[in-house]
């Protein structure tokens, strides 16, 4: 059997864009290759002309139901699966994938889970706390003397990407993963638990938490599986402060 991604579960997330043109921008690109859900994260009011004029009339539909929130936690909390994009590597931000990779596995996700592609700031991309909301991290080659994209180009990259992609898989129950709001509630379950045995260290606590994080996100858990592990956190906890 041949799966193709299910484009009504996948959205454009743009994290505190700079400019209004570039949201119209990549409302157009994301309305080209089939993707039409588009949410913007931020705290200004962008001139809606601006957006209408990029866009063109084709994506009208697309702007007209653009999702405005002004906390990317909040943004993200509804899907169960976050895709974040860059173009500085290193160890802080973790393993990273090429489009191609990340549009195979979004192919079976989207059966059951709804993905977000989440993309950072023109100038300075997603934060490393940006990052900490996304199971995948991906890396768009391009030329090692001109590494900038534009923030519209980028998301058509990746769009392309997911609509050309399909993968042959066995006729099989794909599990509906846990949601981001379901898991941050896990995380930050588990960071006091870890604090209260002494395991973090409390001046930099998210430098170990950032490893579990990403240890949890090629699980792929279910909502079921985050209530157990929150389950075993308030059970030790109990124990803890009753062993005595």
């Amino acid at each position: 059997m041949r799966l193709t991604a299910d484009k009504e579960h996948i959205a454009v997330v743009l994290n505190r864009p700079k400019y209004a043109g570039n949201i119209g921008s990549a409302a157009r690109c994301a309305k080209n290759m089939g993707v039409e859900r588009l949410m913007v994260v931020s705290d200004r009011d962008y001139p809606q002309e601006e957006i209408r004029q990029m866009s063109t009339h084709l994506a009208a539909d697309v702007v007209d139901s653009i999702v405005y929130c002004r906390d990317l936690g909040e943004a993200l909390s509804g899907f169960h699966y976050v895709v974040g994009t860059t173009a500085r590597l290193g160890l802080a931000r973790g393993p990273v994938m090429s489009p191609r990779d990340m549009a195979e596995q979004v192919v079976e996700l989207s059966r059951k889970n709804d993905v977000a592609l989440l993309f950072g700031p023109e100038d300075t991309g997603l934060t490393n706390e940006d990052l900490r909301y996304c199971q995948s991290v991906v890396s768009i080659p391009t030329s090692e003397r001109f590494r900038s994209l534009n923030l519209s180009h980028a998301v058509m990259i990746l769009c392309y990407e997911i609509s050309m992609a399909e993968i042959g898989v066995p006729e099989r129950f794909t599990p509906k993963m846990a949601s981001s709001r379901e898991t941050e509630g896990m995380y930050g379950h588990i960071g006091a638990l870890l604090q209260e045995i002494g395991f973090l260290n409390p001046e930099n606590p998210e430098y170990w938490m950032m490893h579990i994080r990403r240890l949890f996100s090629r699980m792929r858990l279910s909502a079921r599986e985050v209530r157990i592990i929150r389950g075993i956190c308030r059970q030790l906890s109990w124990y803890l402060h009753h062993r005595g």
